[in-house]
């Protein structure tokens, strides 16, 4: 049983240890995207006019950004805007009616100066380009896709990253059992070598630094397989275990692209009724911001205070679904109600990114994505250096063969 979880251990760590040297880095990086970003691209986040008693409201601008360019349909609002910063918003292409393709825009997101409503600048979520307004979002899209392009309406790289998370997972449970091959010497599994340095270093690295954070490398490990294959895989396996309430996205067919579903009610609608939904539960925190999914036609308005748009702290933010076309609500995603596998779902992103124990969270997972590189870097080189040690083994035996012989 050893062996045969000795060769698992080496060639799942083989076959995952690039892509986890990628994710474990970006996701180190990304644990700061917002406050990185910020830094890196003032002329995206801070209004040129500075703080303004009476800025532009964001509904209002969303409606002079669809009205002078009516290529864009904003899809991402945000409700508040914080003192001398831009409102940033996300746009939709529409459909050009000549062609019946989609507009090339050039750009998905865009920052205004709430105080005149011009653009700051624009940029292109998610592009493979490494300059200063592009490198955050294309770090982030490199963590959990590897930027492998989406065909036929599937999206390979998060399909491939999801198929490492589960041979990670697996894998977690191989590491640990191998990790302590017998009770008396259960402690050596716990040390390092710090003195002796060189291959028994690296090899205590590997060994008692993955024993010593397994369990943060397990939630790592299974939240990825949420984060990439959620509805492919970690529903069916949750709902075997606890009923789920049905998602308001995954119940209905996303229209094409390049037919999208025109909503009958406006965003300003959307909010109020939500609003008053949220009234009615008793809820206190306003409306922080509207989407719009046109595949779907459904609405989405969030509640939270200003600044807590990232929802750090707990499970994150309540939102409610309005239907585009009626106004009926769609559907709820309102964290710590539920069944209790809607509650371990609804745990699934605020573990992986930390958010769940706010900074101090957002720390530990940051100091995790380094430890996932380097536990990736250290288990290659015990792997090298074995496989070196077996070549020249096999080297060997044809001249012991022949000075026998003579």
């Amino acid at each position: 049983m050893r062996a045969a979880f000795g060769i698992f251990h080496r060639w799942a760590g083989l076959f995952a240890a690039l892509f986890l040297f990628v994710s474990g880095l970006t996701g180190a990086v990304i644990s700061w995207d917002h406050e990185l970003d910020e830094w890196l691209n003032p002329v995206l986040f801070d209004a040129k006019s500075g703080a303004t008693s009476s800025p532009i409201p964001p509904l209002e601008l969303a409606r002079q950004v669809e009205a002078v360019d009516p290529r864009l349909r904003v899809n991402y609002l945000p409700l508040f805007i914080e003192p001398g910063h831009t409102l940033s918003m996300s746009v939709d292409a529409r459909v050009d009616p000549a062609t019946g393709r989609l507009h090339e825009p050039g750009f998905n997101q865009m920052a205004l100066d709430p105080a005149t409503g011009v653009v700051q600048g624009t940029r292109e979520w998610g592009a493979i380009s490494l300059s200063r307004e592009n490198l955050l979002p294309f770090l982030y899209k490199l963590h959990y896709s590897l930027h492998i392009p989406d065909r036929w309406d599937i999206e390979f790289g998060m399909w491939l990253m999801g198929l490492v998370a589960i041979v990670w997972t697996l894998d977690c449970f191989v590491a640990l059992w191998l990790s302590f091959p017998s009770r008396k010497s259960w402690r050596k599994s716990f040390a390092f070598r710090w003195r002796q340095g060189g291959h028994k270093l690296n090899f205590d690295l590997h060994r008692s630094g993955g024993v010593w954070v397994w369990a943060l490398l397990l939630i790592l490990a299974t939240t990825s397989i949420s984060m990439n294959l959620g509805d492919q895989v970690m529903r069916p396996v949750v709902s075997f275990f606890s009923p789920l309430t049905p998602n308001v996205f995954s119940t209905r067919t996303p229209a094409p692209l390049e037919r999208p579903i025109e909503p009958a009610i406006t965003r300003e609608r959307a909010i109020a009724l939500a609003q008053s939904d949220a009234t009615r539960r008793g809820w206190t925190a306003p409306p922080g911001g509207v989407f719009y999914s046109a595949r779907h036609g459904i609405y989405g308005v969030g509640f939270f205070e200003p600044g807590q748009d990232h929802g750090d702290g707990g499970l994150g933010n309540p939102w409610l679904y309005i239907d585009g076309i009626t106004g009926a609500l769609a559907g709820t995603n309102v964290p710590g109600t539920g069944s209790a596998g809607d509650i371990f779902l609804q745990a699934q992103f605020p573990l992986h990114s930390g958010r769940i124990l706010g900074l101090p969270g957002r720390i530990m997972i940051s100091l995790m994505g380094l430890a996932v590189a380097m536990l990736s870097v250290t288990g290659v080189v015990i792997w090298m250096r074995k496989r070196r040690a077996q070549v020249r083994a096999a080297s060997l035996q044809p001249a012991r063969g022949a000075a026998v012989a003579t």
